[in-house]
């Protein structure tokens, strides 16, 4: 059962970091929770931010109920794997790395028909990430870019961040110009580098997610990308048969306390759940390890010191596999599409100027995990 979260941290000055090791666990919080409406939208001299109607807000009065399960249909599975209508002829297509990660130009997702749409969840699958550039999203109605992001899965809503106003489903990546609130992260913390698939705490976690620049720092802001399929295959077989049939618990608690302890906003209550270590994807099958710092707790069944010991291998196997991960370099009209249930990601605080960097998430659900069994 999920443990309580009912208690609510008031204070507004920073909090000493025995208290926030104790209230947030191992979650790492970065994100600002305000902006200068007066400097974002150009009052005070500087630049305003290029999309005012992708400002954030914070809606106190957005109150959601428990999500409910739903049946997921995966639209990879119907995918001409040749990609004709998603990469054709005069597109250019780059690897990145061998195993995770491509750039794209020539083709605009916005315009992809329905065969095109399912071949691009394929696609992204297989890459784990794609950085599509030239892309018009960002100049869309919400409402259009929510519609194209829908055929993927039902829209998450997330329980703390901000959004624009009356588009609860989009999650926004913001740090306003000026904004000098990692300055105080960093007098706790040596790295911003936070791995993690997106609310993996959820029932039913995000699958094929979209990520496109709205404003960016002249440099930094990268995006890290790791390959957890690849991450898997690397491991010995008998590790490999070890880990399955493990579960591992995913809590949004400490998220959710992050929030409140800033006096900010909870759409819905956090919740516990449990998810296999190794999971399966639908249309690939490919296995992959579907564990992240963020915000799995334990697995379920061992003692304490033995899952500590377990989960930590898995992090810094992930972390340090620089040769399974790639970096995301923002381009203006980029896209990022990645498949949240076989990479993970990190975004880099890195850039010391203040200047503005924006984004927007559509976060469409995917199946509850699963796995299959071992086979060597």
């Amino acid at each position: 059962m999920a443990p309580s979260a009912t208690s609510t941290v008031t204070e507004t000055v920073a909090l000493p970091q025995a208290l926030k090791t104790r209230i947030f666990g191992a979650y790492k919080e970065l994100a600002p929770d305000s902006f200068s409406k007066d400097v974002e939208e150009g009052k005070t001299g500087v630049k305003a931010a290029k999309y005012q109607n992708y400002l954030p807000t914070w809606n106190p009065k957005q109150k959601y109920g428990p999500l409910q399960p739903f049946e997921h249909y995966e639209h990879g599975k119907d995918a001409d794997t040749s990609f004709p209508e998603l990469l054709p002829e005069g597109s250019a297509v780059t690897h990145l790395t061998p195993t995770i990660g491509t750039e794209v130009r020539g083709v605009q997702l916005s315009s992809l028909s329905n065969a095109g749409k399912d071949q691009l969840a394929r696609f992204v699958a297989e890459r784990k990430v794609v950085a599509f550039r030239g892309q018009d999203f960002a100049d869309l109605p919400i409402a259009k870019a929510l519609e194209f992001g829908g055929y993927f899965g039902r829209h998450h809503i997330h329980p703390t961040s901000g959004s624009p106003e009356g588009h609860p489903e989009i999650h926004l990546v913001h740090r306003g110009e000026g904004d000098k609130t990692h300055e105080l992260f960093f007098q706790t913390r040596t790295s911003s580098v936070a791995w993690h698939s997106d609310v993996s705490y959820e029932q039913q976690p995000p699958g094929t997610t979209f990520l496109y620049i709205l404003d960016k720092p002249e440099t930094g802001g990268d995006t890290l990308f790791v390959n957890a399929v690849e991450a898997y295959n690397r491991l010995s077989p008998l590790f490999q048969e070890r880990l399955h049939g493990l579960k591992a618990t995913h809590s949004g608690i400490e998220q959710a306390n992050a929030s409140e302890a800033r006096g900010s906003i909870r759409r819905r209550e956090p919740v516990v759940n449990v998810h296999p270590i190794v999971r399966t994807h639908p249309a690939t099958g490919e296995k992959a390890l579907f564990v992240n710092p963020q915000f799995t707790r334990d697995i379920i069944g061992l003692k304490k010191e033995e899952s500590d010991a377990i989960l930590k291998f898995l992090y810094d196997h992930l972390a340090y596999g620089a040769d399974f991960q790639a970096r995301v370099k923002w381009e203006e009209g980029t896209v990022v599409v990645w498949d949240n249930r076989v990479t993970q990601h990190s975004a880099l605080v890195d850039w010391r100027t203040g200047q503005r960097r924006h984004l927007a998430r559509i976060t469409p659900q995917a199946e509850r995990p699963f796995e299959t069994p071992f086979s060597s």
